[in-house]
């Protein structure tokens, strides 16, 4: 083979290869590059009044089916509710069950290494409440030598393991707890200030019974939780917050369910 032969042929592989290298990497673009996504499925336990929860219709309403439905509509993007027992909600957004969860779920930093946050949406801090026959309460030091119940797993059970001398009686549901305070077998409850006035002010079966004392003790954020890394959900979520945080729909919604 001659020197010119062997130049040109050498010219028309280095082109193929150009070729080639340039073809797979635009295939590789395409095929890698996320799909839009036009529905979002979102987890929420919604045992959780007035925050979420279901109606005598069998439907789930209250802030956060609320706000979904805002950001939805905001979004253009479809929005799926999906019933979800608390005790495995965070297993499953891990697992990509969903594609989040709105479930009135307190942003903290130990939680920020396992999963994602949108921008916060309503402040939610933990409060006491205790049988409206209690005198001289109003923190739960006061409640030393006591048992005090909240949720499994939850911010509130995590305040009351803090303080020394209280007793945390753990349940799988929140109205359970509440149920054995009415009850006296308790001495009082912890959870987040919506859900404390939903049951002690609200609820006709406690209002009588129960009362809140003292302050929230904690400055709690809540926020949609998104499976690590799922920029696109995110995205989503925090444009419709965005929106409706500006045309004064989430402070309505705020409104209607919490005041």
């Amino acid at each position: 083979m001659n020197k010119r032969r062997f130049a040109v042929m050498a010219a028309l592989c280095a082109l193929s290869v150009v070729a080639s290298t340039s073809l797979w990497a635009g295939g590789s673009k395409d095929a890698t590059a996320p799909a839009k996504k036009t529905k979002l499925v979102i987890a929420s336990d919604a045992t959780w009044p007035p925050m979420e929860f279901v109606n005598e219709n069998k439907e789930i309403v209250g802030f956060g089916p609320d706000m979904l439905k805002a950001i939805s509509k905001a979004t253009g993007v479809e929005i799926e509710i999906r019933n979800t027992a608390w005790d495995g909600i965070f297993a499953g957004l891990a697992a990509g069950d969903y594609d989040a969860i709105s479930s009135s779920v307190t942003i903290t930093d130990e939680r920020k290494k396992e999963m994602d946050f949108t921008e916060p949406y309503c402040n939610a801090g933990q409060i006491l409440v205790v049988q409206k026959s209690t005198t001289g309460v109003t923190t739960l030091a006061d409640l030393k030598g006591k048992k005090v119940g909240a949720q499994i797993g939850t911010t509130g059970a995590i305040e009351i393991g803090k303080v020394e001398g209280v007793t945390l009686a753990s349940y799988d549901e929140v109205g359970l707890a509440y149920a054995d305070l009415a009850l006296g077998r308790i001495a009082g409850v912890v959870a987040d200030s919506p859900i404390a006035a939903d049951f002690a002010l609200q609820n006709p079966e406690y209002k009588a019974k129960l009362m809140i004392v003292g302050q929230p003790f904690t400055d709690e954020w809540l926020g949609l939780a998104v499976k690590k890394g799922d920029a696109a959900t995110l995205k989503i979520l925090n444009d419709g917050l965005a929106k409706i945080k500006a045309d004064g729909t989430l402070d309505a919604i705020t409104k209607k369910w919490l005041h």
